[in-house]
């Protein structure tokens, strides 16, 4: 294991380069994609007299735009690696090109440190190549690799190529991300809550972040104060696995920070919010604060697949919050709601039926195509069935192991539950 919190806590007036590389899958999708732990560390060395400065593959590779300061990413078809070969779709590479990327280096004075983030674990060709452009133009400044997919695969992070891989969470205080390092950012991205209370079986935050701990909200109104200070900014992504949790003492008290003080922005809830935590009171809060972007997270009405998902909800606590949401003002179109598609053991009736269930209380129903991840109870139960998981995190990716190689489901059958979530009758 490697936990590089005392080096970086003992760095002074160093230059410091922080990289977010870009993306290779067969889809990828901004939603409101910043790298936030790394622009955490990054503001962190920064106050303690370090020079830090960024490159954004995904951010430098946006094209057109699209709703709420969000961009479709810019791609390039690339071939496919091994394990992919028999996959009939095509691949890409996300974000800047390799050009752009190298000029960018070109022009970066040499850094004492370079810091790579990383995320999904299926994504680690995008860290390969960043890693192996930058040496070239820096051969002698140290990386340390972090992120997701270095903490959930530390083994196989060990061999991109690294000085250091980082395979627990920093400890290290949190001020602000440094949203300053954009030219022009289209929106801010904070959280208030570090971690998630509940222990999901397919779910990996207790993995990643073992204790929950919320912030202060006057932490967050500082965070939020200085990004709504950029003129661009009219969107805030909130990326907490658990923002209703003891609503009454948190929650409550950030929305009367967020209406008194930024009544012009716009808020978004990317990661799914908890559904049975939605009464009146917290349903009238999300709307007349400016909550925007609803997603519930639902996974499914078997009681097994609820089950895994802690218990969390219940069809009766669906339909009480979607009619708590419609009482506060939010249309119908406003509330999606995840349904997950492909894990162990979940069949197509089941999925279908949760569709049906949705869609018959007029919700919009968002399938989340089940990728099994390192860590969790359902990786194991996945493993039994396909020994490769362990070795190759390629397979990891969504698209390819519930479309593709999952025993639970077919390609048609998916296909065909897609079909039925946008159907609009």
């Amino acid at each position: 294991m490697g936990d590089f919190t005392a080096y970086l806590n003992d760095l002074r007036y160093k230059k410091i380069l922080g990289i977010n590389p870009p993306v290779f899958d067969f889809a990828f999708f901004d939603f409101w994609a910043k790298p936030l732990g790394l622009l955490y560390i990054l503001e962190y060395l920064r106050h303690r007299g370090n020079s830090v400065d960024l490159i954004d593959c995904i951010y430098e590779g946006r094209d057109k735009p699209k709703t709420y300061g969000r961009y479709k990413t810019k791609r390039i078809e690339i071939e496919k690696p091994l394990p992919y070969k028999h996959i009939p779709r095509k691949f890409y590479r996300y974000g800047m090109t390799k050009e752009s990327f190298e000029e960018k280096l070109s022009k970066t004075k040499t850094p004492d440190i370079i810091l790579i983030t990383s995320g999904m674990t299926y994504w680690y060709l995008g860290v390969k190549w960043c890693i192996d452009i930058v040496k070239k133009f820096f051969p002698k400044a140290p990386i340390l690799l972090g992120g997701i997919y270095a903490q959930l695969c530390p083994g196989h992070a060990q061999k991109m190529g690294a000085d250091g891989v980082q395979t627990m969470p920093l400890d290290i205080s949190y001020f602000r991300p440094s949203l300053d390092l954009y030219k022009n950012p289209e929106y801010g991205v904070t959280i208030t809550s570090i971690g998630c209370p509940l222990n999901c079986r397919y779910c990996a935050s207790k993995r990643l972040w073992p204790h929950y701990k919320k912030r202060h909200v006057a932490q967050v109104i500082d965070e939020i104060s200085f990004q709504s200070g950029f003129a661009t900014v009219k969107d805030i992504a909130f990326y907490d696995d658990a923002l209703l949790i003891d609503k009454e003492n948190h929650f409550y008290s950030l929305c009367e920070k967020l209406k008194e003080n930024f009544g012009h922005l716009r808020y978004h809830t990317p990661n799914g919010l908890h559904v049975r935590e939605i009464d009146e009171t917290c349903a009238r809060y999300l709307y007349e604060t400016g909550f925007k972007t609803i997603r519930l997270s639902l996974e499914g009405t078997d009681p097994s697949v609820q089950k895994a998902g802690s218990d969390k909800v219940h069809d009766p606590q669906y339909i009480w919050a979607v009619e708590n949401l419609l009482k506060a003002g939010y249309s119908h179109s406003n509330i999606e709601t995840y349904i997950l598609v492909g894990l162990p053991g979940q069949n197509y009736e089941s999925v279908k039926k949760a569709i049906i269930f949705v869609k018959s209380l007029g919700a919009t129903a968002k399938l989340a195509e089940y990728s099994p991840i390192p860590g969790t109870f359902m990786f194991e139960e996945s493993a039994k069935a396909l020994p490769a998981l362990k070795e190759e995190p390629l397979y990891h990716n969504n698209t390819v192991y519930c479309g593709y190689l999952s025993p639970e489901i077919t390609q048609k059958e998916l296909q065909s539950l897609k079909d039925l979530a946008k159907d609009p009758t």
